[in-house]
């Protein structure tokens, strides 16, 4: 079972570290992705959690380490909409199912903050993600007009069921 937290200041580093050597593997590390992101190093201020429709979970190895994260806030370039965001584990905590703990905990966290869908944009060169992502129940969509970054070249959506 994985352990869990809002985001902490002193979180801010190890995340930005995570996510760009994530992006770095895979050759993500260009403009139009997370990686050039102005808030990614200070992302405990932009999903503060006095800031209604967005929180940033991360993810606590057995030591109480940070080993990753997920985000979500609001979307909107659709009704209803929430994004996920900056999910991103360390490979050593690669392939023992957090990912998708971390995106159970992130649609359950939207659902109850009363969004109808659930958006994700991402990249061909992130495989793995690829695959949670539709086995999660994403479905692919055409690119929405609204987006912040230009590189991702895959989009996803998923009706929640607001339960």
């Amino acid at each position: 079972m994985l352990n869990y937290r809002r985001i902490e200041p002193s979180d801010d580093g190890r995340i930005a570290e995570i996510i760009r050597d994530n992006l770095e593997k895979a050759h993500l590390n260009i403009p139009g992705t997370a990686y050039f992101d102005p808030e990614l190093n200070h992302l405990s201020e932009y999903y503060h959690s006095d800031l209604p429709g967005r929180a940033y979970f991360v993810a606590l190895g057995e030591h109480g380490e940070v080993i990753g994260g997920v985000g979500i806030a609001e979307f909107d370039g659709m009704e209803d909409c929430a994004e996920l965001q900056k999910l991103y584990l360390d490979d050593a905590a690669k392939g023992k199912g957090w990912g998708k703990e971390l995106m159970l905990l992130a649609i359950r966290w939207a659902e109850s903050s009363g969004y109808k869908n659930l958006y994700l944009e991402t990249h061909t060169n992130l495989a793995a993600a690829l695959c949670l992502y539709e086995k999660m129940g994403f479905r692919q969509i055409e690119k929405p007009c609204s987006t912040i970054h230009q590189t991702m070249n895959r989009f996803y959506l998923k009706e929640l069921s607001g339960e």
